[in-house]
């Protein structure tokens, strides 16, 4: 009888694991160029739940990154192949929800930095419903990052879970979008996985905190050329070649423009 017993629990602990292996694919619209607010980006995301730990990142970043990966490995490189998977998700985050920890990873000019987050979401719960998809839900709304969010969360899946940073009520979120209709995550579909994805850095990730990323990033967007230029001589690349060839250098200074224009209306402010 204790046998039984014994197995039995080893077998709900399996299924109970197994459960939590689950990948939210969301999809994102970003409405992410300030000067043209008319315009909108969509893209897909995955948030992968193993447990108490889960992983957002962009579906096209990760692809991006498994493909550069394949090409290093094989040495056959390919512009055609990288270019079709150009993401505005080039970031990613980490949650532990035991120790109510997130870590947020990505990228700066050449460089990849990660911090923890350090501000709380306070959620204010409202008695409104709606059913969304096939889910009942409740609303929620929260001041962060200098946008107001509104989000729908469902107790029929009980985790405490959501898109990016978002996290913390009594059901998984379904959907979020802020006050300006400029940003919007809105679960599409629910699947079961083997296991979270898993991301390869190469290089030395540099460690600080959030307000320190900020100051950085302020640099980039002030001169993003001398930014890069500065970071690729800190990695060893070959970027100083790239000061003394003004061709190269005006190349670098128009694709560091587009990309600051088209990610000119930032999700955090």
């Amino acid at each position: 009888m204790k046998k039984i017993t014994t197995l039995l629990v080893c077998l709900l602990f399996s299924a109970i694991s197994n459960a939590q292996e689950t990948r939210f694919i969301y999809e994102v619209m970003m409405k992410s160029n300030a000067s043209d607010l008319s315009g909108t980006q969509k893209e897909l995301s995955f948030l992968d739940v193993s447990g108490i730990r889960s992983v957002f990142y962009g579906e096209n970043n990760y692809k991006r990154d498994s493909l550069m990966q394949r090409m290093r490995e094989t040495r056959n490189f390919s512009s055609a192949e990288m270019g079709g998977l150009r993401s505005d998700i080039g970031y990613r985050i980490e949650k532990d929800l035991s120790e109510q920890k997130i870590l947020y990873t990505g990228r700066i000019g050449r460089d990849q930095y990660q911090y923890e987050e350090d501000r709380k979401m306070n959620w204010k719960i409202l008695p409104e419903t709606a059913v969304i998809g096939s889910y009942k839900t409740q609303k929620a709304e929260t001041e962060f990052a200098g946008r107001k969010w509104s989000a729908w969360f469902t107790q029929d899946i009980p985790l405490q879970e959501g898109p990016y940073k978002f996290s913390g009520l009594p059901g998984l979120i379904v959907k979020v979008e802020d006050a300006d209709g400029h940003y919007e995550f809105y679960l599409k579909e629910v699947k079961k996985i083997a296991a979270p994805a898993m991301f390869v850095s190469r290089g030395n990730i540099v460690q600080l905190k959030r307000a320190d990323f900020e100051k950085q990033m302020q640099k980039f967007r002030a001169d993003p050329t001398s930014f890069m230029m500065l970071s690729g001589s800190r990695a060893g690349g070959n970027r100083g070649a790239a000061q003394a060839d003004p061709n190269r250098r005006r190349e670098m200074e128009n694709r560091s423009k587009e990309m600051l224009e088209r990610m000119s209306n930032p999700l955090e402010r």
